[in-house]
């Protein structure tokens, strides 16, 4: 598994789970449109009335669950930072890629977008014979 695997494991997928803590230690869950980078960034949009908003904005540290088509799972790590300006252009060409209909929600009151920068990723394969599973430290 090389980082260009990973990268085409979480482009072939649409959808990941975020996980975040809340400012009262609570860990809370979300299902999010995902986009990654060539740097197996996660990019994804949310409103600012939203609890996974705040918790980020507090404790920028999270976690993914990618994939689950069968056994095939990717876990990932990483903080989020909130996109402005020149930088929030920049993620948003490779977002819109993997989500057409993005430009519309930029309408949408109070939306945002984060970037997950990854700091740990497992991947994991028990489809396998024998079971795959591998670790990456950034």
């Amino acid at each position: 598994m090389t980082k260009s695997d990973l990268l085409e494991f979480i482009a072939s997928r649409k959808l990941g789970v975020v996980s975040s803590l809340s400012s009262f230690g609570i860990v809370q869950s979300a299902l999010v449109g995902i986009a990654v980078t060539q740097d197996l960034e996660i990019i994804f949009d949310t409103v600012k009335s939203s609890r996974k908003y705040s918790n980020l904005i507090n404790h920028p540290e999270c976690s993914f669950v990618v994939g689950w088509t069968g056994e095939q799972t990717l876990q990932f790590e990483g903080t989020a930072t909130e996109l402005h300006g020149a930088e929030l252009e920049r993620f948003q060409k490779t977002y819109f890629g993997a989500w057409p209909d993005g430009p519309s929600r930029i309408a949408w009151p109070g939306i945002v977008y984060f970037v997950v920068r990854p700091s740990w990723i497992r991947y994991s394969d028990f489809d396998a014979n024998p079971p795959h599973v591998q670790e990456f430290r950034f």
